[in-house]
């Protein structure tokens, strides 16, 4: 008798914890990817954040209809429309993400060609990059610079189906 009321019991607490009292794995929205997202501990995921830190903070400026159309250091001609940047340093063809310290605006910008050229300036942005951050009228504005990983680019430019 005893050993089926164990029996009984134990296979009570195994239906019970086999997934009839998990909430769902995702914020309610689809899940485009078909794939379960693992339980997260909230507790472990705060302690655990990592505040990223920037590749670099300064001054940015841009260039516009002056330029429009002239070759940049990649090759190609300038589009002062486009979302590119010249910086010193990065790889051409590089992605970062360029964000206004004054109104936290922010756009990622194609870096394909050489600059700035005047001491203590970070990057050169493009009038449409400028003006999506709405520094166009200003012409200086102290940005935060982080790279943008190549999937993280992929992932922005691949169309979302509804």
């Amino acid at each position: 008798m005893r050993g089926s009321i164990a029996q009984g019991l134990a296979m009570v607490l195994f239906i019970a914890s086999s997934g009839a009292a998990q909430g769902p794995t995702s914020s309610g929205s689809a899940n485009t990817r078909n794939t379960k997202a693992p339980p997260v501990n909230l507790v472990s995921a705060k302690s655990k954040t990592k505040v990223a830190h920037p590749f670099q903070v300064g001054t940015a400026s841009w260039y516009g209809e002056y330029f429009d159309g002239k070759p940049t250091a990649s090759g190609e001609p300038y589009n002062m429309y486009d979302l590119t940047a010249a910086h010193p340093a990065l790889p051409l063809g590089s992605y970062v993400k360029v964000t206004n310290l004054r109104n936290r605006k922010s756009v990622v910008v194609r870096i394909n060609d050489r600059g700035p050229i005047v001491p203590g300036r970070i990057i050169d942005l493009s009038f449409g990059a400028a003006h999506a951050l709405q520094m166009n009228k200003s012409g200086l504005q102290r940005v935060r610079l982080d790279v943008v990983r190549p999937e993280i680019v992929a992932e922005l430019h691949t169309p979302v189906a509804y």
